[in-house]
């Protein structure tokens, strides 16, 4: 090979390294600004509200999550029941914070568990409810809000006719109607239950939290299974979620927003 055959090899070897050190460089800049389309639901304290210190604190966490991983996030606000079904046909790339259920898993990836709730009825004081007394509630009115997936033992209740399930937009018009006697019973984490009747501004002697609950419930981040990359939405969301835990930042959101 001639010296200038050589230099000219040595131009082209080159110009193929910082074409490829570039096309890296953009690849990672596109990674590293993705920004992810999600929507939730308002009036969900303290797990999601427009209103609330960070929007919500599963907001907090989920963002925190997928921040770990590189990706951005945008967050729009619909009807709980609307912003499920667009996510569902794939319009938006992710939506929280939802419990399984059979007939969910079918349609989406679940996460890793956002949090854990403790389930209770909440009814009036000169009117107390308590779990064992759900089977001889012939005709009582559980309000439990549109959207939301009732437990097992509840939705076959419902569906004997032994409860008639009301369903308004949120749970504080769920309290709301339980205070104004149109329905006799609500269902809910014990914190957002307690949360929703603070919201109406009810005095804590006007209603009754049963005394044990009725079980428990995870929440997650869900991915439609139509999403071309749900599987790895979803994988990458549990490693973000599982290095907040390491650090101990998990559980730092967690407490600060329930003190």
């Amino acid at each position: 090979m001639t010296r200038r055959q050589s230099s000219a090899e040595d131009g082209r070897n080159r110009v193929r390294h910082w074409t490829a050190l570039l096309l890296s460089l953009l690849c990672c800049a596109t990674a590293q600004g993705e920004a992810l389309r999600l929507v939730t639901g308002d009036d969900y304290a303290p797990f999601t509200g427009k209103a609330l210190p960070g929007q919500g604190m599963l907001t907090q966490v989920v963002r925190a999550a997928l921040a770990e991983q590189g990706l951005g996030s945008t967050l729009e606000w619909l009807p709980w029941n609307r912003g499920y079904l667009k996510t569902r046909r794939g319009e938006y790339d992710g939506t929280f914070p939802y419990v399984r259920s059979p007939q969910r898993e079918a349609d989406f990836l679940y996460s890793a568990p956002l949090y854990v709730t403790e389930q209770h009825l909440f009814s009036r004081t000169e009117d107390r409810i308590e779990i064992g007394d759900l089977p001889g509630l012939a005709g009582r009115r559980l309000c439990y809000p549109l959207g939301w997936q009732p437990p097992q033992a509840i939705q076959e209740l419902i569906e004997a006719g032994v409860l008639q399930r009301h369903s308004p937009l949120g749970l504080k018009e769920c309290a709301q109607l339980l205070l104004l006697q149109r329905d006799d019973l609500f269902l809910a984490d014990r914190g957002l239950g307690e949360s929703a009747l603070r919201a109406i501004g009810a005095e804590a002697g006007q209603f009754h939290r049963s005394t044990t609950m009725l079980g428990n419930n995870t929440l997650h981040f869900i991915v439609s299974r139509r999403h071309p990359r749900a599987a790895e939405l979803i994988a990458r969301f549990d490693r973000g979620l599982a290095a907040l835990k390491a650090r101990g930042e998990y559980q730092r959101l967690i407490e600060s927003n329930l003190e």
